[in-house]
């Protein structure tokens, strides 16, 4: 349809210039003009007897004007002939004559010479039409009849985070219940938790059980080139929330419009002027009317503290990676439409994948089914889950990557390595797997872990045997090679954040004792954490982190040489099978 239009516009451009061209040409002033084609010898006649007044030759077309008679003045048309004696002859009789173009050649540049002007007036109509839509608000409205479609029997795993919002549903179902006592519905609630955890989802959820209209909109839709678009539109969204209440405004990654203010390094103006205008409104609309304010960000450390005051956004609801009974359910919701058979044990796949969270589950279950499709398989089972989980951690296997002998026994020794040491030691989470296939993320190798239960402490020992065990496999290249590799960097940079987690963090340090001098900069993104120190007591720190580290590596070392000849028959049994169960590990380990 705008295409249509866009056509007709130009049409009509180009039909006007035409007309208006054409009649530019054959001007005769308000003369009554009578045209009538004549042969070029009747031409010549009319001429020499001083009938003609004005001839415009275009091309071969001659165009003579006679003088009036009786009223009329006549036009010929005539086709031009070879007479080098006409220009003669048009002087000799007094007569006007020039000579122009094709009348078509002549509209095209009439039209070229426009044609800037006509391209400046389009762009600056273009530029109106659309800043009468400027501050129009881009959310996307589910209404009562075409509902988000997702309910709370569709979110797993975040059972406290649903608590906190079905009262909101609640309230807005029965608000009698609640101001009868005195209560007033919560202005907003924001959502807070790391990436793929289920915040959006939560969001629709409480509009789908509300039966309300839901107005879903980023932070970065606010933020524009011009200043104060974006408070047009914030002002937009709330007039149109008004007008459709009962209803909840969902305001997806909010710091992009809702970080704090700082005049010391200077600001945005134009993200300031939405922030502020965002304020206003939230303090101005009438709770009672049923307008909920939800918004989801996954940093919450860089929000406006007026953003937060109670008043505007009243609760936080924390939305973590789920626990393990959480897990297991966010398996059973994403695979309710997948085929599976009677081996699938969700516990299982749910301590193998502590710290998950419910995107990354959700992908794991749908890489099940991809495998499973592709080996022409009726239902998904348990090895189908076991290697989603290997592909969504390390990758796939890297089929092209062939190692020579030399590197294959390497790292053969190095992964054994690894799991000798988990197996010696008592509070070591047990072995699972172990295998010599590259991976797409990087891996030569690794060793597969499962712990037991769901743990959320780990005692100083536990962190101890964990550094032990990632550097069991250097150990190993070091006693059987007499040589180290490259492969235990990834080894050891974990090892060394847990050595100085340790000490910054969680007061370990024989050294330090109970101070802390560590604090989180993006908790639920990278989790990284930024010393507060002097360089002095840095230096110190990095002392103490390197000499855990060789206490540690010394330990590791000692297990290897205890243990060189079950190491050495289980690196030559991996080397001919390239992976091998925990089962199969601990058989070897224990057979005299």
């Amino acid at each position: 349809m705008k295409l249509k239009n866009n056509l007709v516009m130009w049409i009509s451009i180009f039909l006007i210039f035409v007309i208006v061209s054409f009649f530019s040409q054959t001007n005769t002033g308000g003369k009554n003009v009578e045209q009538k084609d004549a042969s070029y010898s009747e031409f010549i006649t009319e001429l020499e007897t001083g009938n003609i007044e004005e001839v415009i030759m275009q091309g071969n077309t001659i165009i003579a004007t006679s003088k009036e008679q009786g009223g009329i003045t006549y036009q010929y048309i005539v086709t031009a002939f070879n007479d080098p004696d006409l220009v003669n002859r048009l002087i000799e009789n007094d007569v006007n004559f020039r000579e122009t173009g094709n009348i078509w050649a002549s509209i095209l540049s009439i039209f070229i010479n426009f044609l800037p002007l006509i391209l400046l007036f389009w762009f600056f109509g273009k530029l109106s039409k659309q800043g009468m839509g400027l501050g129009k608000t881009t959310a996307k409205q589910y209404n009562i009849e075409q509902s988000t479609g997702v309910k709370f029997s569709d979110v797993a795993g975040e059972d406290e985070a649903k608590e906190s919002l079905m009262e909101i549903v609640d309230f807005l179902h029965n608000p009698e219940k609640y101001t009868n006592l005195g209560a007033k519905l919560p202005k907003g609630a924001l959502l807070v938790g790391p990436p793929g955890t289920g915040k959006t989802l939560l969001a629709k959820a409480v509009a789908g059980e509300a039966g309300v209209p839901f107005f879903s909109v980023t932070g970065s839709n606010f933020v524009e080139m011009f200043v104060g678009l974006g408070a047009a539109r914030v002002r937009d969204l709330f007039k149109k929330a008004v007008e459709s209440a009962p209803c909840i405004i969902f305001i997806d990654e909010i710091d992009a419009i809702g970080k704090s203010r700082d005049s010391k390094y200077g600001g945005n103006d134009e993200r300031e002027q939405t922030l502020n205008q965002l304020l206003a409104e939230m303090d101005g609309f009438d709770s009672s009317k049923g307008i909920i304010v939800l918004a989801a960000t996954n940093r919450p450390e860089t929000l406006d503290p007026a953003l937060l005051r109670p008043g505007r956004f009243d609760r936080r609801v924390i939305v973590e990676s789920p626990d393990l009974k959480g897990r297991i359910d966010i398996l059973k919701v994403h695979s309710k439409d997948v085929s599976l058979d009677e081996t699938v044990d969700f516990k299982e796949i749910a301590l193998s994948t502590a710290g998950a969270s419910g995107a990354d589950l959700a992908n794991i279950v749908n890489e099940a089914a991809i495998n499973a499709a592709k080996r022409k398989e009726k239902s998904v089972s348990q090895k189908d889950l076991q290697e989603a989980v290997e592909i969504v951690l390390v990758g796939k296997e890297k089929k092209d990557r062939v190692l020579d002998e030399n590197e294959k026994r390497i790292v053969a020794f190095h992964e054994i390595g690894h799991a000798m040491i988990a197996a010696i030691q008592k509070n070591s989470e047990p072995v699972q797997k172990i295998t010599i296939i590259p991976r797409t993320m990087g891996a030569l190798g690794y060793v597969m872990q499962v712990p037991e239960k769901e743990k959320y402490l780990n005692t100083k020992d536990e962190l101890l045997n964990q550094i032990t065990t990632l550097l069991g496999g250097r150990a190993s290249e070091e006693i059987f090679f007499h040589s180290v590799t490259t492969g235990a960097a990834n080894d050891i940079e974990k090892a060394t954040k847990i050595a100085r987690a340790m000490i910054t963090q969680y007061g370990m340090s024989e050294k330090f004792g109970l101070a802390g001098f560590a604090s989180t900069e993006n908790k639920y993104l990278s989790g990284r954490y930024s010393l507060d120190c002097g360089d002095i007591t840095a230096a110190k720190i990095d002392e103490e982190v390197i000499s855990i580290l060789n206490k540690c590596y010394d330990n590791a070392k000692d297990i290897i040489n205890k243990n060189k000849d079950k190491i050495t028959k289980l690196a030559e049994y991996l080397i001919e099978k390239e992976t091998i169960t925990g089962k199969e590990f601990m058989e070897i380990l224990k057979a005299d």
